[in-house]
């Protein structure tokens, strides 16, 4: 039995390459934080919204430092759940917030599913359907278990195959929008209200949501080439390529739509940025780059679940029913994240489902801090005034 989460008990160790690794880290990242995230965060911080997502790449670069330090004196794939195991021993709190960390992951997945959806539909005009979204959202994550039961080397080639399409799309995108609109109109020619600090701070706190991407390279630490060093290398260029994407298409959207536009089209704000600035083409062009970003979302962070649920089960710290199925625990794992990401998919909104995930994973993330300022620091040579720069910014 996996106790402790070394790599080398893992029977797929070496199966995903550092290139493999940041594909399914930027593909959940990007697939929920620009087509799911940046009409919500533009809601809230009005013309701010660019330096809401500037905001969210410091505080997950904070955030990122404990489970950097971790992963590379432990690789294992089920990270967080190794992580919480050895700060707090396999007990009450580990598993607990290992299930919190888990919640809020499917909770993202649900997220990216309805998104695919919203695009999917909107060359259609059926995006407002109820329930043609929810069963479009309900196909993409069955979709999803197929290719994870495939095997890890076909979610790795899957990934990274659509992130260089989806990366690449969306760069053209942000770049040609801009060079259409310039910095003067939309959003940015607005006034600034200073008088919404709270909102602004509730856009801060979905944009760290568009980051947590990087919790999947965590959980599948065990399963990269060289995790001792590839593992931190992974987090570091996917939470970088990111930050300079995100802040593309920040700009884009702010320069194409004004802040109520951005508000009315929330769920499809690139697509609807896509049309002012380059036509009919540009925002067929933007559905179909969307649809490719989010499917690669809910692949890899699938996987990543799976991964981390199938731990918990081998530490023995959540009970678990076979429930008449055949074939090892992960794939029973598979079965169950797709099923729950499938009934939250259908009977939540995008607004519900981002408000949950975030705040489940803030309070998972300070409870990985505090684990490893409490009694891991000197173990694994992390620095204390980091660890607390990111329990306040996380508290904020």
């Amino acid at each position: 039995m996996q106790t402790d989460g070394d790599d080398q008990h893992s029977e797929n160790a070496g199966s995903i390459t550092l290139l493999g690794g940041v594909a399914m880290g930027t593909g959940v990242m990007i697939g929920a934080g620009i087509f799911a995230l940046t009409g919500q965060i533009a809601e809230l911080a009005g013309p701010l919204f660019p330096l809401s997502f500037i905001v969210g790449a410091l505080v997950t670069s904070l955030a990122a430092y404990s489970y950097i330090k971790m992963s590379n004196r432990w690789p294992s794939s089920g990270g967080i759940a190794m992580i919480l195991q050895k700060a707090y021993g396999p007990g009450v709190v580990a598993a607990s917030a290992s299930l919190l960390m888990a919640l809020s992951m499917v909770i993202n997945e649900s997220l990216v599913a309805r998104t695919f959806a919203t695009y999917a539909l909107r060359p259609f005009g059926l995006e407002s359907s109820g329930i043609l979204v929810s069963v479009a959202a309900l196909a993409l994550i069955v979709f999803a278990y197929f290719v994870n039961a495939a095997g890890n080397k076909s979610v790795s080639g899957f990934s990274l195959i659509m992130s260089a399409i989806k990366i690449g799309g969306i760069a053209l995108f942000a770049i040609a929008a801009i060079w259409a609109t310039g910095f003067s109109g939309g959003a940015f020619a607005e006034p600034v209200a200073l008088s919404g600090l709270d909102a602004l701070l509730a856009s801060v706190a979905f944009s760290i949501l568009a980051f947590k991407g990087f919790t999947t390279i965590t959980n599948s630490g065990g399963e990269i080439i060289d995790p001792h060093r590839n593992v931190g290398r992974t987090i570091i260029i996917s939470i970088a390529v990111c930050v300079v994407v995100y802040l593309l298409v920040a700009v884009a959207v702010g320069a194409s739509l004004s802040t109520s536009e951005i508000a009315e089209a929330r769920d499809y704000s690139l697509a609807a940025a896509a049309r002012p600035a380059l036509g009919e083409l540009g925002f067929y062009f933007t559905v179909a780059i969307a649809i490719a970003a989010t499917t690669s979302g809910v692949i890899a962070s699938v996987f990543a679940v799976s991964r981390m649920l199938t731990m918990l089960t081998e530490m023995k710290m959540i009970p678990h029913s076979h429930f008449g199925m055949s074939g090892p625990i992960r794939s029973h794992m598979l079965v169950y994240t797709v099923v729950i990401a499938g009934t939250l998919a259908v009977l939540f909104d995008l607004s519900r489902i981002a408000s949950l995930g975030a705040f489940f994973y803030l309070v998972m993330d300070m409870l990985v801090h505090w684990g490893v300022l409490r009694g891991l620091r000197e173990e694994i040579g992390a620095r204390a005034w980091i660890l607390w720069s990111a329990l306040v910014a996380d508290g904020v």
